[in-house]
């Protein structure tokens, strides 16, 4: 059976080695911090993603006006953007997140398979204020720096990170980093299969824990975030609903206002 995450990977690290992440120029960062907006929230924290394309749906919107979508997750009260930068799978564009930065003062997540610090200074350069890091890549010892290396590294440059786990064992070992933010994704990135339950079942076994949780994937309705909120979600992660969505600012403002 074929492991999606081994595709993932063997990708990014061709892809670094196409050059993609050497960035000569330097966007401009404006200091907007992640985690803050999202404690400083007076409704539910939703992280708006603008992603092209996905593995499971193919191409999910054209971005023809990325002023115009930029603008209407502003509008809609999002609590930060996260823009796919992966170009192989998910139709990313460093770019557009330069562009994106340009319209916006809400944080900006980069989201892309990193494996070397080449994409967290690319990141630095290209205006982010926060990147994403799978704890899985570096459990599977899949890149040559540990998760701490990386997330010291993001830190010392001034990025925020959101750890992503998928089980209770990764989730325990991410409260001990010191990411910022740390994520449940619902999705499994072996097989891509989606169930809401994960979040449910990772933070019924633990008790309190000491980070802010930002729950990811398959959240498509106020009553998936209110479900995951009573679970103990702080934050959301949502993209492909949002690109989906016929009138995008409506979407982004009905999740915000989920409870």
């Amino acid at each position: 059976m074929v492991d999606f995450l081994d595709i993932l990977v063997k990708d990014a690290k061709k892809t670094i080695t196409e050059g993609y992440y050497i960035i000569e120029d330097k966007a401009e960062r404006i200091h907007s911090s992640l985690k803050e907006h999202i404690m400083n929230c007076k409704h539910i924290p939703i992280i708006a993603e603008i992603k092209p394309a996905s593995p499971t749906h193919g191409r999910l919107r054209n971005i023809f006006n990325l002023k115009q979508i930029v603008h209407a997750i502003e509008r809609g009260g999002a609590s930060g953007i996260s823009i796919l930068t992966e170009p192989k799978h998910f139709e990313g564009s460093l770019r557009s997140l330069i562009e994106a930065g340009t319209y916006t003062k809400l944080p900006i997540l980069m989201k892309d398979v990193i494996v070397d610090p080449i994409q967290i200074e690319a990141a630095s350069r290209v205006g982010a204020n926060a990147v994403l890091l799978i704890f899985s890549v570096y459990e599977r010892n899949y890149a040559e720096y540990s998760i701490h290396e990386m997330i010291d590294f993001a830190h010392k440059i001034g990025l925020e990170v959101l750890l992503e786990t998928h089980n209770k064992k990764q989730f325990l070992s991410a409260l001990s980093t010191d990411a910022d933010l740390i994520g449940i994704n619902n999705r499994d990135l072996r097989n891509l299969n989606v169930d809401l339950n994960i979040t449910k079942k990772i933070l019924s076994e633990v008790n309190n824990p000491n980070k802010i949780i930002v729950s990811e994937s398959g959240v498509q309705t106020p009553t998936h975030i209110r479900f995951l909120h009573n679970c103990g979600a702080k934050a959301f992660l949502i993209g492909s609903a949002i690109m989906l969505a016929d009138d995008i600012e409506a979407k982004v403002r009905e999740l915000v206002m989920a409870i």
